[in-house]
């Protein structure tokens, strides 16, 4: 395990993947509904995620992180317009119904905002700006409670058998957005008690996206969803995910640059721009496609950008941190 987390992978990447096998070997359990079903718990879960999101999110330490208005500008509008953006053009090359299921997916994933957790800790290991990261991880996901429904409206609403879209907006501000206002309100009274216990709550997170994944995955291999899908066709998805992670990368270094960041903005701009969220991606998807039998295959591309973006920017966060090392070596 050592070995592996140098290179990015973690024993959740694992648990991931065994999800998706026992997914395929046992979809009963995960397809079933009822009261106290596995799907209609992770619902509950979902509020409970953003409720303590909202714990942990002091306002205090936000307006602290307003100065560097250039840096959050460029995150956040790479973030939510580039990156859709990006993805829009291709969706005349997705041709049928499995193809558009799966284009979906990653026009999602370009929706979703940017990671906290882990761009703080890459960010820290490449000697980059902290503060900065945390305060832009968490507008982010702010921010990405209300942008990445509007994105998906916009694309849905369009679509025969969508869901309407304001049957959608109102399950999210139910399970989503009134949380996170309830976790805010209370993060003066129990936001110490949210950093404390921040491990324990981490893990929680955890256990809800990986019974997500599940139950998304029962639901697809139940109804087939994944007929269509050669192990070719899944390869070129991950490959397509790996070519949009670094052309995103290197448009925020080249903007960066042209800005004249410093080495420090520059790393929390391309690792804070070009990272998405697995965590809103899984949780906001139960909200987004309710009832969707190809649910597995929309969250497709954001495990496997999730998988890759840890595993490259675990390298590139390395690298960078040998050359601070290297240059204290040569001054010393």
């Amino acid at each position: 395990m050592k070995t592996l987390k140098k290179i990015g992978i973690d024993e959740f990447l694992i648990l991931l993947l065994l999800m998706i096998i026992l997914a395929y070997f046992f979809p009963s359990l995960g397809s079933s509904e009822g009261t106290f079903s596995l799907k209609s718990l992770t619902n509950i879960g979902v509020s409970v995620i953003f409720l303590f999101y909202g714990l942990r999110l002091s306002l205090s330490d936000l307006k602290a992180g307003l100065s560097n208005w250039k840096l959050h500008i460029l995150i956040h509008l790479f973030t939510f317009i580039v990156f859709p953006l990006l993805i829009l053009p291709l969706r005349g090359l997705f041709t049928g119904a499995e193809n558009q299921q799966l284009w979906l997916g990653i026009f999602y994933l370009a929706a979703l905002p940017s990671t906290v957790s882990s761009s703080v800790v890459m960010i820290s290991i490449a000697k980059g700006n902290i503060p900065a990261a945390i305060f832009n991880a968490s507008i982010s996901s702010l921010l990405g409670v209300f942008v990445t429904p509007l994105w998906v409206g916009l694309i849905i609403s369009g679509q025969n058998n969508s869901p309407a879209l304001g049957h959608v907006m109102i399950q999210l501000v139910i399970q989503v957005i009134i949380p996170v206002i309830v976790g805010i309100i209370l993060n003066k009274y129990l936001g110490e008690f949210a950093k404390k216990y921040n491990k324990g709550l981490k893990k929680f997170d955890q256990a809800i996206i990986l019974s997500i994944v599940y139950t998304a995955f029962c639901e697809s291999f139940t109804q087939h969803a994944f007929d269509g899908f050669s192990i070719t066709k899944l390869f070129l998805c991950g490959a397509g995910m790996v070519v949009l992670f670094f052309i995103a990368y290197y448009l925020i270094t080249l903007l960066s640059r042209l800005l004249n960041f410093n080495r420090e903005d520059k790393i929390t701009a391309t690792f804070c721009g070009s990272k998405k969220s697995l965590v809103h991606g899984t949780v906001m998807s139960k909200v987004l496609f309710p009832n969707s039998m190809s649910l597995g295959v929309i969250l497709l591309p954001t495990m496997l950008y999730h998988a890759l973006q840890l595993i490259v920017v675990s390298v590139i966060a390395q690298k960078l941190a040998k050359q601070v090392e290297d240059k204290s070596k040569l001054n010393y």
